[in-house]
């Protein structure tokens, strides 16, 4: 049972910082990402519009930097614009069918002309030692060759797609071991059968099936939105696999990149791929932005949710402390030590996102008299008023419904308002167990607050 009174703090705002001070708190909030995605393997696809815009070596920085964090890279480009624009000088005419090029001989040729200039491009800025940029003097190894191999896409509907083809096989051995030895791996858009022949083939298929076959930790996906958006405009920064599905199915198949990259997304994840990622690639820092906060800047799909609410562990008393430091040394919440956080954790229920502890809340039964006592509500001052308090609440109410409690009660100082619009009503000290009662602090001179759970239970 509770030694000493709790309160709760949802909504007071976060201590402004100065600009070293935002890069102190970044850098360290940064560095579980750092540790975690050392040897790592991600796949990043982008599309040859991404060759001529502003960010573009600022991408390339960023890439050596993963690079030299022991990030393992494969890059897979595509080279819409370059192909379109050699077809026209060349004055060549192809035909899309169902998003598809149709590609014959003469175009083939293009196509390759154009994938194979990107291709040296991106090549000869991954070598250029990186001078006047902060990975200046970084030497990259890139790799690339014949990983892929195809087959043509065939007669379909009465429509000969010539030289448009689609991924056979990956020659995941191969990249592999490249990763291994510290190189990027580059992929084309084109594929090669055993015969040696060339196919004109997706960037987004290729992405996809290299990811899948190297069982690849991300897939991140820049194109030119911000990512996925809901039905009222909000970008969607977390779906589940499941909720992603549902999406594509009802999704305005007019963006048709879009939809080509949500399936892909899908696709990567239902094949062994633990996330995907959609981020705009005209943001500079994007990807960093992306894989380096809790939040990221664009939409996250995953087979697990992102956020997860559970029972505390004695593995998370360290992070609760810090969590509720701040709030206790504001007079707030009553202090709690290390000692006696280790005796209540079984009481704890926290809210975890990534490996970041960002709101916990404590339920203390008391089965004799039927009630239970919600203490220490702590939101992490980014994700106050975003319903995390409201989550924590609805998970201690189902909670003390099974182990068969009526009503609930609180003590606070500070959100007494914040309860009250939750179903509480003002009590006295009466209502409190007698136990309770007794350790009761007058000199805080707490608000009581009950709710009964009789209405509501199920």
């Amino acid at each position: 049972m509770p030694n000493t009174e709790s309160t709760a703090h949802l909504h007071a705002p976060s201590t402004s910082t100065t600009p070293d001070n935002d890069f102190i708190h970044w850098f360290r909030n940064a560095t579980p990402y750092i540790n975690t995605f050392r040897g790592r393997t991600f796949v990043i696809t982008f599309g040859g519009e991404m060759l001529a815009a502003d960010q573009f070596p600022h991408l390339v920085e960023d890439l050596v930097l993963l690079n030299s964090l022991g990030v393992k890279l494969v890059l897979v480009f595509g080279a819409r614009p370059q192909i379109e624009h050699l077809l026209k000088k060349r004055e060549l005419m192809t035909e899309m069918v169902n998003g598809i090029r149709l590609t014959d001989d003469k175009s083939l040729v293009a196509v390759r002309d154009a994938v194979a200039s990107v291709r040296v491009e991106i090549e000869s800025r991954l070598s250029m030692g990186m001078f006047n940029t902060p990975m200046a003097g970084s030497q990259i190894k890139v790799i690339s060759g014949n990983f892929v191999t195809a087959k043509p896409v065939g007669v379909r509907d009465g429509i000969d797609y010539l030289h448009t083809g689609e991924v056979r096989r990956i020659d995941h051995q191969a990249i592999s071991h490249s990763l291994d030895n510290g190189a990027i791996v580059l992929l084309s858009p084109l594929g090669y059968s055993p015969t040696g022949e060339i196919f004109n083939l997706s960037a987004e298929d290729v992405a996809t099936f290299t990811a899948a076959s190297i069982h690849a930790d991300k897939i991140v996906s820049l194109i030119a939105a911000d990512g996925l958006f809901n039905s009222s405009g909000e970008l969607i920064r977390e779906l589940r696999l499941d909720e992603a599905e549902q999406m594509l199915q009802s999704m305005n198949l007019e963006d048709e990149d879009l939809a080509k990259t949500l399936f892909s997304a899908i696709y990567a994840c239902n094949n062994g791929v633990k996330r995907a990622h959609i981020i705009n690639r005209n943001i500079n820092g994007g990807l960093l932005l992306e894989l380096f906060t809790r939040d990221g800047i664009g939409t996250l799909i995953s087979p697990e949710r992102y956020e997860i609410i559970r029972q505390a562990t004695a593995d998370d008393v360290v992070g609760i402390l810090e969590l509720i430091a701040p709030l206790e040394d504001e007079g707030i919440l009553v202090r709690r030590s290390r000692d006696v956080l280790e005796t209540e954790i079984d009481h704890f229920t926290i809210i975890m996102r990534e490996k970041t502890i960002i709101a916990c809340a404590a339920l203390y039964p008391y089965a004799e008299e039927e009630i239970a006592e919600v203490a220490c509500v702590a939101v992490h001052p980014d994700y106050r008023r975003q319903q995390r308090g409201d989550q924590l609440l609805q998970y201690l109410e189902k909670m003390a419904r099974k182990q068969g409690l009526l009503s609930l009660f609180v003590l606070t100082t500070h959100t007494a308002q914040w309860f009250q619009e939750r179903g509480f009503h003002h009590s006295t000290l009466k209502a409190l167990p007698i136990n309770r009662q007794q350790l009761y602090n007058y000199q805080r001179r707490s608000r009581v607050f009950t709710k009964s759970l009789q209405a509501d239970k199920r």
